[in-house]
């Protein structure tokens, strides 16, 4: 599965008005909700938290991936957001958050999970797609940029 496939344009949020960790969750959770049609906003925020509680997921060069699982979706979903002015995380590094990756899943989809977490690791190792997105001028031109970049790195794998 592709990130591409996971992270639809109507699940990229192009201009996060979060100014807070807790804050993104909400937001991005109800994008998640208002767009898939499911109400399961409490389950995905707890999961979210959960996995939180366990060490920041907001990683370093002002990334954040959280992610978590539930049994309240049947599907793996991501939802992108990009702030412009920047999300207090308590990331690793201490600095602010500009680009969130949110990755859901139910338990039974673990391994795929654990597949796309290390897509974005190695699609975040690339210096120009961060650069990229935060350049970009909205949803749709995001999950294009996520989607050249995926093509490209499939093409210098195969």
């Amino acid at each position: 599965m592709l990130l591409s496939e996971v992270f639809l344009p109507e699940f990229v949020i192009d201009d996060l008005q979060a100014e807070d960790k807790e804050e993104v969750f909400e937001e991005m959770v109800d994008r998640f909700c208002r767009v898939s049609k499911l109400d399961v906003r409490t389950d995905v925020l707890a999961a979210l938290r959960e996995r939180e509680a366990k060490m920041s997921t907001g990683i370093q060069n002002g990334i954040a991936i959280p992610h978590g699982k539930t049994t309240a979706i049947k599907d793996v979903f991501g939802v992108l957001g990009l702030s412009k002015k920047g999300i207090c995380y308590d990331s690793l590094d201490g600095k602010p958050v500009y680009l969130v990756l949110m990755l859901l899943a139910p338990p039974v989809e673990a391994e795929r999970h654990l597949h796309l977490l290390q897509r974005m690791a190695n699609l975040l190792r690339t210096p120009d797609f961060y650069k990229d997105v935060v350049g970009a001028g909205d949803a749709r031109q995001i999950h294009e940029i996520l989607k050249n970049y995926e093509d490209a790195e499939a093409l210098a794998d195969g």
